[in-house]
């Protein structure tokens, strides 16, 4: 659909100027998560009202479909994405649909998993070029921006294979893009989501592509080759079988120095790290490149030999502080352990020093901890660090009591207490302290983040029987690649979204099980690297079929298929897996630790030191007990306003909310048609000031949504 509004000619942004647009993911390609509008201001945003409601379609309660995407609005135009990852524009004034673009409509496309954002270039050359990229499940797309078709010229027939120009071959390997690249000039710099289990996981490199013709540029190896800088920190030759390290959560770019700054996750298999003995660099890092070349400036590592899941959950944050008495530009992260760390943009030197503590040693078969891990001396961390007996909920005696007795036979909980086989306590959790929503940054160096104060269990199982290396079974495939989901006794996870497989034979066919593991489906990752056999054994496995002998592996008699099981055992190598990524809660459903569980803080990166720090969210049934506000699990970011504002919804009680930037005062709410798990965007239309946000829900028990709702004052 062709528009011909006026509100979206090029000359609105001569009109209203640059500050009406919210032209890149969070905000500006700082990832400041900052609007300079100041129409609504702490005296009048109680005033605030819906203005539009726009219901995208594309929900899946029954999966738990989930929108996280922060839109962008340029010129008055709206782009964002469905819980089904179609992409549609719309007129941001009224919410009405201009167009939308459906991958599943061109042929060879498929589509699965969140997005959190797009991309939007113009061409200097055609004031009628401009672009909407981004990217679903493993390919890349190019929009035209009026009409939402796919520019042809770009990659094949408009789309990117993003599997292809890897540095290795990764086969049926899981990848797909879940968080927006960004644009330096003709540049697309992006990042991708892969493996992260102990099946084999494709890796990390960073790439940029030329924006007209998807043709690839540049690539950095997060995993170094012989002769490059990191490779002696990995086993030789891990870079042809090691994955991750990639950079799933976005990017920061300094335009003006043209360096990109690239946090990384951990390397594969996140929770044992055996067959990757070193610091595992750049694993885990805050990489400076040149945006133009890819080359390396600096980097720091935050984890040492990652076991804990403790990837960079966000982008990093430009910001401008001052130091002595001069303006200093930075560059702060914020981490899933609840610390912030800040460097100056440059050379990368820690604007606040940076200490190394030493940590405990690993008692897991063939792992060797990091002796140490480095931590900064300022801010002090925003969440939780020790849970301790002092830490366990008091909302009612039931509840203390029914936690205690399950503390008690837990390690005690230390700082990077290594994974083990009793349970370790994972303090704040796999989602943080920081997660995927980040920190907004206002001008004068104030921070703003949103944290969870949660507690997880990390149980390590082995994976097959001791000194023995049998071929794979589909008991033990099932132990290595689906049991950290689904859980060893195929319960499933509710908070996860993760379905139960008990009775799974009386929902499904065995055709329909074999085809979700060779091609996954909405978050389910596919497992194309199994072989026909093994896939085979694993269904059977779930279906309750008795498996055949071992002289006869899968029923098979031929020995051509023997001798497939017995070279494509490669699930063999980790002799670990975990029993699920579990919430530590009381039987009510309750987190262990005393409230708050979620948490809005404010850091004054200028000296270090805290404004203010308020409960984020609440459950209402405690409030009517008389419990104090507990806060709640919090997913999205913050944004902040030259109003004096700071809007965020995040909390799973399905509102959205509005705080005196100065001192975290809550001055108004909304309830909305679903939880808000996604970063609020800023923008102006015609001289009015909007707020909008994604309604998709879908995690942590919460119904799910298709709907974008914006507010504005009453005209």
């Amino acid at each position: 659909m062709h528009w011909t509004l006026p509100l979206i000619l090029s000359s609105t942004l001569t009109a209203f100027g640059a500050d009406t647009n919210w032209s890149a993911y969070l905000g500006d390609k700082g990832a400041s998560h900052y609007s300079s509008l100041s129409q609504i201001t702490p005296e009048n945003v109680s005033k605030l009202v819906p203005v539009w409601t726009y219901n995208a379609g594309g929900a899946s309660p029954q999966n738990r479909s989930q929108i996280q995407c922060n839109p962008l609005i340029i010129d008055g135009v709206l782009y964002g994405t469905t819980p089904d990852q179609q992409a549609f524009a719309l007129d941001a004034s009224s919410g009405k649909e201009l167009w939308r673009f459906n991958p599943a409509d061109c042929e060879g496309i498929t589509k699965s998993g969140v997005n959190r954002g797009l991309m939007f270039w113009r061409d200097p050359s055609k004031p009628d070029g401009h672009r909407i990229l981004y990217a679903n499940d493993h390919f890349l797309h190019a929009l035209d921006a009026r009409t939402g078709k796919r520019i042809a010229l770009f990659g094949k027939n408009g789309s990117v294979e993003l599997k292809n120009d890897l540095g290795r071959d990764i086969g049926g390997l899981a990848l797909g893009v879940t968080s927006p690249g960004v644009i330096y000039g003709d540049l697309l710099i992006l990042g991708m989501r892969v493996g992260e289990g102990p099946a084999p996981a494709a890796p990390g490199p960073i790439r940029a592509f030329d924006v007209r013709t998807g043709a690839l540029v540049w690539r950095f190896e997060t995993i170094p080759r012989p002769g490059e800088f990191g490779y002696e920190t990995w086993p030789p030759n891990a870079f042809k079988h090691i994955g991750g390290a990639n950079v799933w959560s976005g990017f920061a770019l300094d335009e003006k120095r043209g360096i990109v700054f690239c946090p990384t996750g951990s390397a594969a298999f996140d929770f044992w790290g055996g067959n990757r003995a070193g610091d595992n660099l750049f694993a885990n890092c805050l990489i400076a490149l040149d945006a133009k070349t890819g080359k390396r400036l600096w980097h720091r590592q935050f984890v040492h030999h990652d076991l804990w899941d403790r990837d960079l959950p966000a982008p990093p944050t430009l910001i401008t502080v001052q130091k002595d008495g001069k303006s200093l530009d930075a560059v702060a992260q914020v981490t899933k352990s609840g610390h912030v760390f800040v460097f100056k943009r440059e050379t990368g030197e820690p604007v606040f020093p940076i200490q190394e503590i030493a940590v405990p040693a690993s008692d897991l078969q063939g792992e060797s901890a990091s002796p140490t891990q480095p931590i900064p001396t300022k801010p002090e961390p925003f969440a939780r660090q020790i849970f301790s007996y002092d830490e366990i909920t008091n909302i009612s005696p039931e509840s203390h009591r029914e936690v205690l007795e399950r503390f008690s036979k837990l390690r005690p909980h230390t700082l990077f207490a290594p994974p083990s086989k009793e349970g370790t306590l994972i303090f704040p959790g796999y989602d943080g302290g920081a997660e995927w929503g980040g920190a907004a940054a206002d001008p004068n160096g104030v921070l703003y983040v949103n944290a969870n104060e949660m507690a997880w269990i990390l149980t390590m199982v082995e994976t097959k029987t001791k000194g023995e290396q049998p071929h794979a079974t589909g008991e033990s495939i099932y132990t290595q690649i689906c049991s950290a989901c689904h859980g060893l006794d195929r319960l499933g996870n509710k908070a996860q979204n993760v379905p139960s497989l008990q009775g799974v034979e009386q929902r499904l066919k065995k055709a329909d099980i074999l085809a979700l593991l060779k091609t996954g489906k909405g978050v389910m990752p596919a497992f194309g690297f199994l072989t026909e056999a093994q896939r085979d054994m694993v269904t059977d496995h779930l279906l309750g079929v008795a498996p055949a002998s071992a002289a006869s592996p899968a029923g098979a008699n031929d020995r051509a298929r023997k001798e497939e099981l017995a070279e494509a055992d490669v699930l063999g190598i980790i002799p670990y897996t975990t029993t699920g990524y579990n919430r530590f809660l009381d039987s009510k459903g309750y987190p262990a630790v005393k409230p708050p569980w979620g948490t809005l803080n404010a850091i004054d990166l200028n000296s270090g030191e805290f404004l203010w720090r308020v409960p984020l969210g609440e459950f209402p049934e405690l409030t009517a007990k008389g419990v104090p506000q507990t806060g709640t699990e919090n997913y999205g970011g913050p944004v902040v306003t030259a109003g004096g504002l700071l809007f965020i919804a995040a909390s799973r009680d399905e509102h959205l909310r509005a705080f005196d930037r100065k001192t975290g005062k809550e001055l108004w709410k909304a309830k909305l048609p679903a939880a808000g798990y996604a970063t609020p965007s800023v923008y102006s239309v015609n001289g009015r000031q909007h707020v909008v946000i994604a309604c998709g829900g879908g995690k942590i028990g919460t119904k799910s949504g298709d709907a974008y709702m914006a507010f504005a004052l009453p005209e």
